[in-house]
């Protein structure tokens, strides 16, 4: 999903921001809308993750008895 949505805000910032024709016409949301879009869905994915994010480890030094 990720890459779908990178390659969409890739598309949107290359193609035109308004466009109209003789049917009507269209407007993208601002690439800001979609960066600030792409954010949240990928902290809404990490929170969802297993773990804290922290790995705890026992270090004991080398050359020690």
């Amino acid at each position: 999903m990720a890459d779908d949505l990178n390659n969409t805000i890739a598309e949107n910032a290359a193609g035109p921001r308004k466009a109209s024709g003789d049917s009507g016409s269209v407007e993208q949301h601002s690439l800001t809308d979609q960066i600030a879009a792409d954010k949240f869905l990928e902290s809404k994915k990490a929170s969802r993750s297993n773990g804290l994010g922290i790995k705890l480890v026992k270090l004991s030094p080398g050359g020690t008895v």
